[in-house]
């Protein structure tokens, strides 16, 4: 009878201590190119616990914690790293970390840790062999530089000032024929030459010769 409960005393805590043990594993490399990493922690545990917490840490020595979610049987709630954009779900045996806008600097291993915080005694995993989060760089787009004047006021002006042209260009257009047609006008003038009279087109001297005096000669004579 003594010996029979010996043995039992020297099993019950030997089952406690398998009962409330966590174990928690998560794939060895996560490869980020995109921003954005979803990072899964499954782990076991086989105790009564009702209320949970699971954290995500950064480092070797765990020394960052990036974010962390509570939960018991009715609510859940998440905190998260100012420098972190993180945020967990719980589901059965798991608990998923969501973390985007990652940069390159928070290349580093990331281990889960899980905790019951009640009923006592207080449990958690012992630490995992973690993931290391590779964030590859994001190439960087050159922008051009954007127009500080809207387009639409670039159209307006640009058409005022096409439809400004169009007239002046129609001023110049009539103002050249007008000084055009008067120079012609002006050029146009009546021969006032005087013509000679019809009998002297047959003389065969010009019309201002004067007429000789014959008389003259005949004075002359013996």
């Amino acid at each position: 009878m003594l010996l029979g409960i010996l043995v039992v005393l020297c099993f019950i805590p030997t089952a406690d201590v398998t009962e409330n043990k966590i174990l928690v594993a998560q794939h060895p490399l996560l490869i980020v190119t995109n921003q954005t990493a979803t990072l899964v922690c499954n782990y076991t545990y086989n105790g009564t616990g009702k209320e949970f917490r699971a954290s995500l840490h950064k480092g070797t020595d765990s020394s960052v914690e990036v974010c962390f979610i509570s939960w018991n049987t009715t609510i859940i709630s998440n905190n998260s790293n100012k420098e972190f954009n993180c945020q967990g779900d719980h589901d059965k045996n798991k608990v998923i970390f969501h973390l985007w806008n990652m940069n390159a600097n928070q290349t580093d291993i990331y281990f889960c840790k899980i905790e019951v915080m009640y009923p006592p005694p207080y449990v958690y995993n012992e630490k995992s062999n973690g993931t290391v989060i590779h964030v590859k760089e994001t190439p960087t787009q050159i922008q051009e530089p954007r127009s500080a004047i809207p387009l639409w006021i670039l159209g307006t002006v640009t058409g005022i000032l096409a439809l400004y042209s169009m007239l002046v260009t129609a001023v110049c257009i009539n103002y050249w024929q007008k000084s055009k047609n008067k120079k012609y006008h002006q050029s146009d003038y009546m021969n006032m030459t005087p013509r000679h009279p019809i009998y002297q087109k047959n003389k065969g001297y010009p019309s201002y010769a004067p007429t000789r005096d014959y008389t003259a000669y005949r004075s002359w004579q013996p």
